[in-house]
């Protein structure tokens, strides 16, 4: 780069790739979950949580050759100590010792003289790293939860103001049979309810590696108390409850299993296939005019083409989400080479794969609440999408309604298929309107059905059970899930870039 040394460090911040995500896309509140931060005051709190554990249960210690319980002091410097980081001696340590770990461990002693001692006793790394990541899973999880209920809240209400409003049905990407609008957005309040018990049940589902030692045999911690298994039971169990887990794995490795991260992500990645189908359809829909996401006052759609309506909250979702299921494709892989009792590829793989999941979730949970609380219908520009294939559908209804004026049904086809014929051809080839039904008013053939054409050809005789399909959905399925979640539907989304 052609810069001065002032012109470079003027722009020190954009020097160096940033990750989107964090930089540009994901709520703070994701950021910070998997946030360094976060990550090292767990590490901390998990240390202090073991040392109290091992407090409790009466371990004594050989210091200056006496042996000695855990005392009130250190466990206090320790709390003390929780977020005083030295960030920069850390990452010192670990240029030196090439050990995350130990590194975090010297640079927590080194806060705390007194306590430095007891600091990691017992412990494997597994134990810090594992169990930070069990912790910032469930947390990520609690953060999605609210908002995937939001977004089931906004678009329930769309489903409720437009159960009534018939449109074309599409299958093959092909007109079909006439649906209404809000039970098309019913399609992806389903996907999206199987997407929160996932998430649900994935969170209720998390256990906790607990206090397992370097393979998950306890052994040191069998050394520490002298072959007594209750005491060893007792610190997995009160850790274990002090993270606010409700149970933990009583089999492991030196990892917990790398399964977990598949259910997780695997949850993640299927929400991702959700938001794919619906943002994918509303990209159909703007393209035919029916249905746009929201469009702000100065917002270009184009730098060229100044009349452009670009769906580019729902690309950016359909971008999003393509990343978001493939993700799981990482964890599945790590997780069946896990060799034996553990194996350290995974490590790098598992700091990209899952925070990237859930910021990834989080921030298309984001964009799907905007799209939800802005959509815009066009009902006008739907009916006149009907009038062009209506004609065609009502084929049916119209031979049956001759069949019951007594008309023969076989004659009455091949008189409709006829005309349907010629219309199609001013449709396709000539690119006239549909005039199907003219041509049957203009038929004397039709005769005894012409003053019936009119209700014969009314779209609200051809939705069916729609509107109460959506009614039944809402009060079964939909509001029973979002039952939980009352005190957090509040609030709306801001769509900043």
């Amino acid at each position: 780069m052609e810069l001065t040394e002032e012109e470079l460090a003027k722009y020190e911040t954009y020097r160096k790739y940033r990750s989107p995500l964090t930089a540009r896309y994901a709520s703070r509140e994701m950021s910070e979950n998997f946030g360094e931060l976060k990550k090292f005051i767990t590490w901390r709190r998990l240390w202090l949580w073991l040392a109290e554990a091992e407090k409790e249960v009466g371990l004594k210690i050989n210091v200056d050759g006496k042996m000695r319980g855990i005392t009130d002091d250190e466990i206090q410097e320790l709390k003390d100590n929780l977020k005083n980081i030295d960030f920069e001696m850390a990452k010192s340590e670990e240029r030196k010792r090439k050990h995350d770990v130990m590194a975090h461990v010297h640079t927590y002693a080194a806060a705390c003289p007194k306590a430095g001692a007891i600091i990691h006793l017992g412990a494997t790394s597994a134990y810090v790293g594992d169990n930070t990541d069990l912790i910032l899973m469930r947390d990520g999880i609690n953060i999605l939860l609210p908002k995937l209920a939001r977004c089931i809240d906004r678009l329930k209400n769309t489903a409720i103001k437009y159960k009534d409003q018939p449109t074309l049905g599409l299958t093959h990407l092909q007109p079909a049979q006439l649906t209404t609008v809000g039970k098309r957005c019913c399609l992806w309040l389903q996907d999206f309810l199987m997407d929160l018990r996932n998430f649900q049940r994935v969170r209720d589902d998390i256990k906790f590696r607990g206090v397992k030692g370097t393979t998950g045999t306890q052994a040191s911690f069998l050394e520490l108390f002298d072959g007594d298994h209750d005491k060893v039971d007792n610190i997995d169990e009160i850790v274990t409850k002090k993270a606010g887990m409700k149970s933990a794995f009583i089999i492991c490795g030196q990892t917990y299993t790398r399964k977990v991260d598949v259910d997780c992500v695997n949850a993640l990645a299927s929400f991702g296939s959700s938001v794919h189908k619906m943002c994918t359809d509303i990209r159909i829909l703007a393209n035919m005019k029916e249905m746009e996401e929201p469009f702000d006052k100065d917002q270009i759609g184009s730098s060229a083409m100044a009349y452009k309506r670009n769906p580019m909250r729902s690309e950016r979702c359909c971008s999003l989400a393509r990343h978001l299921c493939s993700l799981v494709q990482d964890t599945m892989h790590t997780h069946s080479v896990q060799w034996m009792e553990r194996s350290l590829d995974d490590s790098a793989n598992r700091r990209l794969s899952l925070p990237e999941a859930f910021l990834i979730s989080d921030i298309l949970l984001e964009i799907i609440q905007n799209i939800s609380e802005g959509l815009v219908v066009y009902p006008k520009r739907i009916m006149q999408r009907i009038s062009e294939e209506l004609p065609f559908m009502a084929t049916e209804n119209i031979i049956m309604a001759m069949v019951k004026k007594q008309q023969d049904r076989q004659e009455c086809h091949e008189e409709i298929r006829k005309l349907s014929q010629e219309a199609a051809y001013v449709v396709k080839v000539e690119g006239g309107r549909n005039d199907l039904i003219e041509r049957i008013k203009a038929s004397s053939y039709f005769k005894p059905i012409h003053d019936e054409l009119d209700s014969l050809l009314d779209p609200a005789t051809f939705i069916g059970r729609a509107p109460e399909q959506v009614v039944k959905f809402i009060e079964s399925e939909v509001d029973p899930a979002l039952k939980q979640y009352q005190n957090d539907l509040e609030g709306k989304s801001e769509f900043s870039v």
